[in-house]
């Protein structure tokens, strides 16, 4: 192996060129005192002295100052070697590890190119959602994943649905119970859509699941930069337009939501019944970003998802919840800004869990003293 080669495979394990020079002058002298190497590196001898305890700490040389004068001694080569290859070895866990999730991570975009390949990507999607769905399909699709959907709604991810198509749902096979928290009809073709926990999901041309000789082509997509523009496309321009046709009854309290359209959603079932839930946010102030918990009674929600519908922008969706100590907040999900509150985890109970004895949400204390303030104001 000519010196060129030898030098540039030492530098890709850390060395220096110094470093190079140093230590294979050391392998030609085998132990030698400092002034020698440093002759023949063309170094000073104290440079020599400090590059040495270098190479000494990742084992290419042993440093002998027992003696005087002090003698560096090249390590035979195997050595090294086994050495550097037991240091491969234990980095290569962590390189294949990062190697792994960074290659997962470029692949963003899959091109899907049958309409069979599209709906085993849905029913895969369902299978894994965590906390939201929402979806638009065609009503002739809809038995097809129906129980992927029924399923995901068992497991208490919150699913919001459009049935699109001349398949309005009292048309489609088994109808639309079970199927999703609220469900929308739209008579008119449009592409399906479909995003899971805000991060992954699907976007295919009408065309493509209609016809088995089209070319159009569908995107399954995993990027949660991407997912959230998709979830307001789908809230903003196609839920609006839809018709409300089933919504699903409240879930059982208490319970307890990490995804905040979720908890909205509940709570405005609530608010529709005419009860007054208490709920116990956890999250931030989005003005100071600092730790926050306030427990208290939900008064209004301000949400798309169910008629009425109250927001005054499609993707708002908020709480307006009474302290116990009186004041209102506004609460928001991840990203909150507008709102007084971003929630973490929301906590959602019946109105007299807390010895709410008449209905009103605000509960008793001791000697009743505080209730009996609250009755005044």
């Amino acid at each position: 192996m000519d010196d060129r080669t030898l030098n540039d495979l030492l530098r890709r394990f850390g060395l220096s060129d110094k470093e190079v020079d140093t230590y294979l002058s050391l392998l030609a002298h085998g132990e030698a005192k400092a002034s020698t190497v440093a002759d023949a590196a063309g170094v000073s001898k104290r440079y020599v002295y400090s590059v040495s305890e270098s190479l000494a700490e990742r084992g290419f040389v042993e440093v002998n100052d027992h003696v005087v004068p002090t003698t560096i001694r090249a390590n035979p080569p195997d050595e090294v070697i086994n050495r550097l290859r037991s240091d491969v070895d234990a980095i290569r866990p962590g390189l294949e590890e990062r190697f792994s999730r960074t290659e997962r991570e470029t692949e963003q975009f899959e091109v899907i190119k049958s309409r069979v390949t599209v709906m085993k990507r849905i029913r895969s999607l369902l299978a894994d959602a965590d906390s939201e769905v929402a979806l638009s399909i065609a009503g002739e699709h809809l038995p097809e994943i129906r129980e992927a959907l029924a399923a995901a709604v068992d497991r208490g991810v919150l699913v919001l649905l459009i049935v699109s198509g001349d398949d309005v749902p009292d048309d489609v096979e088994g109808g639309v119970d079970g199927v999703a928290n609220v469900v929308r009809a739209w008579g008119e073709a449009m592409p399906t859509l479909l995003t899971v926990d805000s991060a992954t999901g699907v976007v295919a041309p009408p065309a493509l699941l209609r016809r088995a000789d089209t070319d159009r082509q569908a995107i399954h997509f995993a990027q949660e930069q991407l997912a959230p523009v998709i979830v307001g496309s789908f809230l903003g321009n196609y839920w609006p337009a839809a018709t409300e046709v089933a919504t699903a009854a409240p879930a059982a309290l208490p319970t307890e939501y990490a995804n905040f359209r979720h908890t909205v959603f509940q709570a405005t079932l609530r608010l529709r019944d005419g009860e007054t839930p208490r709920v116990t946010v956890g999250g931030r102030w989005t003005a100071a970003d600092e730790p926050v918990e306030i427990t208290g009674r939900v008064v209004e929600s301000k949400q798309g998802m169910v008629e009425p519908t109250t927001n005054e922008f499609p993707v708002e969706h908020s709480l307006v919840v009474e302290s116990d100590e009186g004041e209102r907040v506004t609460v928001g999900g991840q990203g909150a800004f507008v709102e007084d509150v971003e929630a973490d985890l929301v906590r959602i109970e019946a109105a007299d869990e807390r010895g709410d004895a008449d209905g009103d949400g605000r509960g008793d204390t001791e000697g009743g003293e505080r209730g009996d303030a609250e009755g005044d104001e």
